[in-house]
This record gives structure tokens, sequence and C-alpha cells, in this order.
């Protein structure tokens, strides 16, 4: 399927691993012209260097300065945005009883505002030139709640509730806004939670890693490059008619629609 995103200009956050590389990669291999980003600047510059069209540029998005220092990354690579991918290290795990309101705070602040100031930053282009694509790399906690993982919930589904009120409000301007949620995917994150788990049950990782597959209707943890592609697609043109949604690479493992 041709995606139709060839020179256009894609920031993706957090891309020098995981998720956010996976999805990096997927545009880059549709002709896309992606800005990889993140804390380790030598990580960015060497995924961007097996890229064609690619730049890499050292951001900690949550640094004070952070939003500010990726928007300018991007006018000196591309001029305008076309292609935002919203992505952030998850907050650490809790549960609810035991978060504080400075901890949910954190949260909302981490995987709302510092997003939302890049939306804010982006937008009135893409709307002016009647093109854009916003596509946040979420969590199927979004759809139902983790067990331990109260402040990703809290954050995410904040975040979730203000693109979904965004779509609406930019449809008819060209602009799509959507969610892609990840359910097990192989990744340093989910090592570190399965590892998290493991410690606090006195059991092995593969125990573990086995018991959470078996969950799973695939039987299986996803591979970044399956989500890469859900990402990809939500981006391209044939994707036009799709706005306002969140789709699900879980294997299954949600069990609503």
């Amino acid at each position: 399927m041709e995606l139709g995103i060839g020179g256009r200009n894609a920031v993706v956050c957090a891309s020098t691993a995981g998720l956010g590389e996976a999805s990096a990669r997927a545009l880059a291999a549709e002709g896309a012209n992606v800005l990889v980003s993140g804390r380790r600047g030598e990580r960015a510059r060497a995924i961007a260097a097996e890229l064609p069209g690619a730049v890499g540029a050292e951001v900690d998005l949550l640094a004070p300065d952070g939003p500010n220092t990726l928007l300018t990354a991007a006018a000196g690579a591309f001029g305008q945005v076309d292609i935002l991918v919203l992505n952030g290290p998850g907050p650490r795990p809790a549960t609810a009883s035991t978060v504080t309101a400075a901890d949910s705070a954190r949260a909302v602040h981490d995987l709302l505002l510092v997003h939302q100031t890049l939306v804010e930053a982006v937008l009135p282009g893409m709307r002016e030139r009647g093109w854009g694509r916003i596509v946040a790399i979420g969590s199927s906690g979004v759809v139902a709640p983790l067990t331990g993982l109260a402040l990703s919930n809290i954050g995410r589904s904040a975040l979730a509730a203000y693109l979904k009120s965004l779509a609406t409000e930019v449809a008819a301007d060209g602009v799509t806004v959507n969610l892609a949620l990840p359910g097990r995917i192989s990744t340093d994150r989910t090592d570190a939670i399965d590892g998290a788990q493991a410690e606090r049950q006195g059991r092995t990782l593969a125990d573990v890693r086995a018991d959470a597959a078996a969950e799973i209707p695939a039987r299986r943890y996803g591979r970044p490059d399956e989500f890469g592609a859900l990402v990809a697609f939500l981006c391209g043109a044939p994707a036009s008619y799709l706005t306002g949604i969140a789709v699900r690479c879980d294997g299954g493992l949600v069990g609503v629609l």
C-alpha cells in the first residue's frame, strides 16, 4: 500500500529506542523526512544516519526547555512539521491508593501538558496547509486501566481526552488526530515492568513473561516493527478518514472492541 507521505516532514518524540524508534523507522521507510529525537543525542544521530532524509537531535522533552528545543530542531531541519508523533517515557509503576496528588500532577504534566505544548506549536501550520497528522503513542491502559500503573493510566487518559476533543475541531481542516495503543510489545519499558514484577514476586523473569504471554490471544509479545507499521499507516493518505480513534496493537489482549 502506498501511504503517500514521501517528502512529508515528521517529528517523532522519544525515538531513540522502543516504540518511538520503530515508528521513526517505519515513517522513514515510507519516504518521510524524520527528526529522530531523544535524551541520548549520539543514539539519535546514529539512527538518523541509517535512515534516508533523517536528522538526529538531542532532546529531553521533560526538561524545562524540552519542547522548545525539539521545535527549534524541527524548524532547523525541515521548516514545517507535517507529522507529529507524540511519545515519551512512562512514569514509575504505582498503585492508585499510594500515589499522591503531586504524583498525579507530575504524570499529567509529563504525559499531557508537554505534548500539548508541541501540538499547539505545529497545529496552526497544519491547518493552514490543509494537511497534518498527529499520532500519540499511548497505552492500552487508556481503554482498560492497567494494574500497578496508576500514574500511566492517569496521564495517558488525560492526553487521550485532549486529543479526542481536538480531533473533532480540526477534522475539517485536513488534520487527523489519533492514538496508537500498544499492548505488550517487546521493548526496554516492557522489560523493566516485567523485571519489577519478577522481583516483587520472587520469580524469574522468564516465568513472568511466559505467564503474560499466555494471557494474550496471540500467545506472544508484539514486535516493535508491528507497532511502527500501525503508526505509519495512521500518518498516511489512506487513513485520511480516520480521526479521533484509538487503535490497539495488542494481540487481542484487551477484551473490548
